[in-house]
């Protein structure tokens, strides 16, 4: 029985590193990423603000993205502009039961972004409709939009600047490699905005 156990955890951990191989194979991935460094560190350098939203581990992933551009990544520096949308509960409670939880995103898009600033989604099946409520909200302040999804990605890729699929549809490993990506993206933008 133990060591039925212990090929499990082998194999989750060949099927995340399969996973993270096809991914840095895929040079169109490797462009992407390179593309969003590019996005936010312009965004960045010309005072504009970053916004991260998802839901559940998605939320979390984009907290602690949003954590390590206003603190600090490797380098010691000022704090930049980026925040998670999620993070005022009394905000969150009032307009889920007031409106519709599908809202709860967009009217903070539509009431606290500006043309220049970034929004940047996270949703594993790309199909989570208060995140795609949050992309079209943005695209009609002409904000740029970055979403984080699984494979195919979903409804959410149609509202969405730049994509980036990780090619399965086991939430876990998704979650994993946008975390991967997520941390690779603070590492490159830091790196460019501390000369």
């Amino acid at each position: 029985m133990e060591i039925k156990k212990v090929d499990k955890i082998k194999q989750i951990f060949s099927d995340s590193i399969k996973l993270k191989g096809d991914i840095l194979n895929d040079n169109s991935l490797m462009n992407q990423i390179h593309s969003i460094v590019q996005l936010l560190t312009a965004s960045l350098e010309s005072e504009k603000r970053i916004y991260l939203a998802g839901n559940g581990g998605s939320a979390a992933d984009a907290q602690h993205l949003a954590a390590e551009f206003t603190g600090r990544f490797y380098i010691d520096r000022r704090a930049f502009p980026v925040e998670a949308l999620h993070c005022n509960t009394s905000y969150m409670t009032a307009v889920a039961n007031d409106y519709s939880y599908d809202v709860i995103y967009s009217r903070l898009v539509e009431g606290t972004m500006n043309k220049g600033d970034i929004l940047w989604l996270f949703s594993t099946s790309g199909n989570s409709i208060n995140i795609i409520n949050a992309a079209k909200s943005a695209l009609k302040k002409d904000i740029k939009v970055i979403s984080f999804t699984g494979l195919g990605g979903g409804a959410l890729k149609h509202f969405s600047d730049i994509t980036i699929e990780i090619p399965s549809k086991i939430t876990p490993r998704i979650q994993e490699c946008h975390m991967l990506i997520g941390h690779i993206i603070c590492e490159l933008t830091e790196q460019n905005l501390v000369k």
